[in-house]
């Protein structure tokens, strides 16, 4: 009991301080794993850790990671996609895999072992660039989505790779496998219901489970769960949800297959169910933890005494897999379409391996189509390939999109009229605000700092001006000084923020319309001086609020009067708070704030309640006086 607990103490502590560490600096969680291995890896060597199996046991947060995969894999998204998914997805494979497969036959090894490899540096890592990308806010970008598509396909795509890896076995290695095992079978073997049949026979048994798989998650998951929801308990619910995915996981391995492929294609059953969210919140915690332990066991694998003596070989073979991928990216990225800083950043950004070449280079070396020597110089390749994507996301921000920026540098417009109104912002909400505002006769001079909507404007005959609004004397030439509206609708909230109170500052005769992006940011434009501030979707809110009232059996005149009345406590609210806000301090740790907060809602919430359950009953007599059936909102009544 003692080891047990020490091992998980040494691996538990290991992850806490290695990640945080890693994502600080930008290296993402899956590095922080690795290294985490990499530090403890000696000391579970003096310990005598049988990582190896330690490992086969973490796998099975591979398993749970592509259920959650299949999960969101809707078909109808997957069809809306077919174009990138099948031409650059499919493509980089697909080259990638043959480019990969050439050099290894150069190199003198089988062709299957050839096969083996590229499929394994196929793969980039998922984890790193979709996290890379989201916190450099280059998801949206042409070249982010071409990439999310990419991995997108490989992620699909490691399901058919690891069903062919088993067929890729080196005869010779299969052989000196099958006399270690021999060697073995006096310990007994696991179960296998395909074991002594017959080729059709197995066939059938397997086309079988598959069936069972679909057929459980299209008409069995659905009784399940109501049945498991009658006790009310959350932790039936995450033991269901793992005795689904074990139980089928359990039930492929006994007819020989992966076990991930099974709980992908349970995944892909699921994707439209109305249990997929709960699914998805139940399983990911241990698949977090169990996706770590793998990393970290990966880590502590690492021979660093190979390292020191390949370590030329090592870089050698990490440089040719970083330049031949991206080789093979820029070129489809010309091909489909992608120019610019953006084919750059699509190169880059998929130029590594990935998680996932972790567990193919497992399945090839058990399945003898990798040497045991060459797959532990391929984990090295792999590992140090992820260790340098930090490097090549630098070499993008630093090198190439300055280059680009100065070449694509536009002026901005000189501005030739100077209205009374100026909207800095012609998104979804500025663009409706000055339709508003002209077709009411009044014109507005429009400054927005993207250049594709600026052209795209143009287009239509709309008249907009491409420019920074937040810079001083971009205003001062749009005639600020003379202006008696500003409307902020630009779609970053710090940018407002530093608008709104630069205005407000410096041309106090200036009536300053903002645009919040929630409720936080209502009372950061307060306490900066704004006193006309939207909420972007508040009122969109209230209408749909007011239309689940209609829908359970509320006339509209009495549906009307209870957003009304609800509004009209909400905005009372939030200009009580608003003196107690901030904008110094986060809102969790202001005192203050949290209990007027608290104070208001214990006082106003009960006489909401109330008015509303008024509404309700005035609305319930409307119906009797008038004939119809005066019980249609009892319940909602009584939980009034």
């Amino acid at each position: 009991m003692e080891s047990f607990l020490l091992l998980a103490f040494i691996f538990l502590i290991a992850g806490v301080i290695a990640v945080p560490i890693a994502t600080r600096f930008g290296l993402g969680s899956v590095l922080g794993y690795l290294l985490a291995g990499m530090v403890i890896g000696p000391l579970l060597g003096l310990l005598n850790v049988d990582v190896v199996s330690l490992q086969h046991f973490a796998e099975f947060g591979v398993v749970m990671m592509l259920f959650l995969v299949g999960l969101e894999l809707e078909p109808k998204k997957l069809w809306d996609m077919r174009g990138r998914l099948l031409g650059l997805g499919g493509g980089q494979v697909m080259v990638t895999v043959l480019a990969f497969a050439a050099v290894s036959l150069l190199n003198g090894d089988a062709w299957q072992t050839g096969l083996a490899i590229g499929m394994i540096m196929a793969v980039s890592s998922t984890a790193i660039i979709l996290q890379t990308l989201n916190e450099k806010g280059l998801m949206r970008t042409e070249g982010g989505q071409s990439a999310f598509s990419v991995l997108l396909f490989q992620d699909i795509a490691v399901i058919p790779m690891l069903a062919i890896i088993p067929l890729l076995a080196v005869p010779e290695l299969a052989a000196e496998a099958a006399s270690h095992a021999a060697d073995d079978a006096e310990h007994g073997s696991g179960l296998n219901l395909i074991a002594g049949l017959p080729a059709w026979q197995a066939m059938l048994v397997t086309v079988a489970a598959i069936a069972a798989v679909i057929f459980a998650g299209n008409y069995l998951t659905r009784p399940v769960f109501r049945f498991i929801a009658m006790a009310g308990l959350r932790e039936l619910f995450t033991a269901t949800a793992l005795l689904f995915v074990v139980g089928i996981a359990l039930l492929m391995t006994l007819v020989g297959l992966s076990p991930a492929l099974g709980t992908f294609l349970a995944g892909v059953v699921l994707a439209n169910s109305e249990y997929r969210h709960e699914l998805e919140s139940d399983i990911d915690p241990f698949k977090g933890l169990l996706l770590g332990l793998f990393f970290m066991t990966v880590g502590a694998g690492i021979d660093f005494g190979l390292l020191a003596d390949s370590l030329g070989q090592v870089l050698f073979w990490t440089a040719v897999l970083v330049v031949t991928k991206m080789g093979v990216l820029f070129v489809l990225g010309g091909l489909f379409g992608i120019r610019g800083q953006d084919r750059w950043l699509f190169a880059l950004a998929l130029a590594q391996a990935g998680e996932f070449g972790f567990v193919l280079l497992s399945y090839a070396e058990g399945a003898s189509a990798i040497p045991g020597p060459q797959a532990d110089q391929l984990l090295l390749v792999v590992a140090m390939s992820m260790l340098i994507t930090p490097l090549l996301f630098i070499l993008y921000d630093r090198v190439i999109l300055p280059r680009y920026a100065r070449d694509d540098q536009r002026a901005f417009d000189d501005i030739e009229d100077q209205d009374e109104i100026i909207i800095a912002g012609r998104g979804r909400v500025g663009g409706l605000v000055d339709r508003m505002l002209e077709t009411a006769g009044y014109r507005a001079t429009v400054i927005d700092y993207s250049s594709r909507q600026i052209d795209l404007l143009r287009k239509f005959g709309i008249r907009t001006y491409y420019g920074d609004a937040t810079r001083p004397d971009l205003l001062a030439s749009a005639g600020i000084d003379t202006a008696k509206l500003l409307i902020v609708a630009i779609d970053d909230q710090q940018q407002t923020n530093m608008l709104v109170s630069y205005v407000l500052q410096n041309y106090p005769h200036v009536h300053v319309t903002a645009r919040a992006f929630d409720r936080t940011h209502v009372l950061e434009l307060w306490s900066l001086g704004c006193r006309d501030i939207i909420r972007e979707t508040y009122d969109s809110s209230l209408r749909m609020g007011r239309s689940a009232y209609e829908a359970l059996g509320i006339s509209h005149e009495r549906a009307a009067q209870m957003a009304d009345a609800f509004e009209d406590m909400d905005r009372k609210a939030l200009r009580e708070v608003a003196d107690f806000y901030d904008i110094d301090v986060p809102a969790f740790e202001n005192e203050a704030f949290i209990a007027r907060v608290r104070e208001l809602r214990d006082r106003w919430d009960p006489l909401l309640q109330q008015q509303m359950a008024d509404i309700i009953r005035r609305d319930d007599l409307d119906d009797h006086d008038e004939g119809q059936p005066a019980d249609r909102k009892t319940s909602l009544y009584d939980q009034g």
